[in-house]
């Protein structure tokens, strides 16, 4: 069966999809006629009929329906490849999960540099709260906070993390001391004990912990900037709302809680997309740095 004419396969592919060789030989641009001549080719040669003769249409015997999915979906995985090529190079698919407070406020902002610089490489960004399956989600690369160790994951340092105190202007107005955080609403992420390890880096008791808990850290900006409480954020990644003072951080004190990190599994080949990305991210970041000493 290696030998089956690719013309035939796709001549019933097209009549299979519309139930019609008139509308199957407008798609392929032949006459109704080469389509039928071209299935009955395809039948003869597999000793079955694959599709009943009605007088309004066609419909699929058994046999068709049974080899139509294959055929369609065999078909649209070369087309699928096919689209890639442009311009004498095929175009690359790159799939990166991100930790969503590194892509609002480190990833997105510069991701077009990359993409202008890489046109070939087709760069799918999946946002996350921090829990990601490399292997099981598909993903080349996941960019994710905490210390580097992941079991079966190479670990690169991006960009270090250092929190401090957020909150909306018209709130640091009542504060002056780490103790007046002591009547204020603490909104808290979902990583336990940040707020515990802030108040022992300024030597002051902790309040009893009551405000709600956000399994992002882009919602718990977003809940301090509209005045909902003070929220405990890297300084590094809320610059621009910093900058447009939508937030501002009432205390200069800061304590270091971890990294950002772009990991990938040890398992994984690198393509040309891959060693792009990781070029170019490590470059950007190292950029950040020499001009934030």
């Amino acid at each position: 069966m290696s030998n089956l004419p690719l013309n035939a396969l796709r001549s019933f592919e097209a009549a299979a999809r519309h139930l019609s060789f008139t509308k199957a030989g407008l798609e392929l641009r032949v006459s109704q006629a080469a389509v039928s001549q071209q299935v009955r080719v395809l039948e003869e040669s597999l000793r079955v009929k694959l599709f009943r003769r009605l007088t309004r249409g066609l419909a699929l015997t058994e046999e068709g329906e049974a080899l139509q999915p294959a055929i369609s979906d065999a078909f649209g995985r070369i087309n699928q490849v096919l689209d890639r090529f442009e311009n004498g190079r095929m175009r690359e698919m790159l799939t990166v999960g991100v930790v969503g407070t590194f892509a609002s406020g480190w990833l997105l902002p510069r991701l077009r540099s990359f993409t202008s610089d890489h046109p070939n490489i087709d760069v799918r960004i999946f946002a996350n709260n921090n829990r990601v399956d490399l292997g099981g989600e598909g993903l080349d690369y996941a960019i994710r906070f905490g210390d580097g160790a992941w079991h079966g994951t190479n670990a690169e340092r991006l960009v270090e993390a250092h929190f401090t105190p957020m909150c909306a202007p018209d709130v640091a107005k009542r504060l002056r001391d780490p103790v007046d955080l002591h009547k204020e609403v603490l909104l808290r992420s979902y990583r336990p004990g940040e707020w515990a390890q802030w108040f022992e880096a300024v030597k002051c008791r902790q309040p009893r912990m009551t405000g709600p808990t956000f399994d992002s850290s882009v919602s718990l900006a977003h809940a301090a900037a509209q005045g909902a409480g003070v929220a405990l954020l890297p300084v590094a990644l809320f610059s621009d709302d910093l900058s447009r003072k939508r937030l501002v951080c009432p205390y200069d004190d800061q304590v270091f809680l971890g990294s950002y990190w772009l990991t990938s599994l040890k398992s994984k080949r690198l393509s040309h997309g891959m060693k792009a990305f990781h070029d170019w991210i490590l470059a950007e970041c190292k950029k950040k740095k020499s001009r934030n000493p």
